[in-house]
């Protein structure tokens, strides 16, 4: 009797699942801030395809360990190219690492959680992490030094240097500014300016529309009143008058 061993497990048979079974937000304040990063970044790089912005993406830094995962509420990947994934497996990536990391603190997240994240974050390459808490307004970030990620101390005015937005911290709430200093918006924001400036094109084309039709009617009124003259000369000329006669 032959007994057959099970083959072992090859690289390429690892599986290395798509979501960790954790929802985006634990709350809507969460979700509309993680959105408003997210889509307001993917804006400003959509034309450059070698930047690569996500949400929620499982992040796997070392192959054949799927435990070892991080999923960022928005990353972001300088030197990779613009396309879906179902998770960011960096070896496959050129092993670049997520250069900047943003998480979005909820009322779930515990002090070690976010602790073990931060050593997660600095171990494995990332230069920027941006910890924004919502509830207490509150704004932390780390820049990279040659060696670790380091605290910085006043971040209020601060300048990503990958990104190239800035931080501005009010009494009320976080402000972050594109390099063109204009402010970042949420979905809503933007639609309702989409539809202001529809609108003002529509008034637009309808004036020009408008215009037209008064000029086209001027014309038409001119023709008129050339052909009625035209006619007028051809019935003085059938009575025998010459019209341009001064007699």
């Amino acid at each position: 009797m032959t007994i057959q061993l099970p083959l072992s497990q090859t690289n390429s048979e690892i599986v290395y699942p798509d979501s960790d079974g954790q929802p985006i937000a634990d709350n809507t304040i969460q979700f509309r801030w993680i959105t408003v990063i997210h889509y307001n970044l993917a804006w400003l790089f959509a034309d450059n395809t070698e930047v690569f912005v996500a949400g929620d993406l499982l992040w796997y830094p070392v192959e054949n360990n799927r435990k070892l995962r991080q999923a960022p509420d928005v990353m972001v990947v300088f030197g990779v190219p613009k396309e879906d994934r179902g998770s960011y497996q960096q070896w496959k990536e050129n092993n670049i690492a997520p250069q900047v990391v943003f998480e979005i603190l909820s009322p779930g997240n515990t002090p070690k959680e976010m602790e073990r994240k931060l050593l997660f974050y600095d171990r494995y390459g990332v230069e920027e992490y941006y910890l924004y808490d919502p509830q207490k307004n509150s704004l932390t970030g780390w820049l990279r030094s040659e060696l670790f990620l380091e605290r910085i101390d006043e971040i209020n005015g601060v300048v990503s240097p990958r990104l190239g937005i800035r931080f501005e911290l009010t009494t009320e709430t976080l402000i972050l500014y594109r390099p063109d200093e204009q402010p970042f918006t949420d979905y809503i924001e933007v639609q309702q300016q989409l539809e202001v400036s529809e609108n003002r094109a529509l008034e637009a084309e309808s004036r020009a529309t408008v215009a037209e039709e008064e000029l086209q009617q001027e014309r038409q009124e001119k023709e008129i009143v050339q052909e009625r003259a035209k006619r007028l000369e051809q019935l003085l000329r059938e009575a025998g008058i010459d019209p341009e006669s001064n007699g």
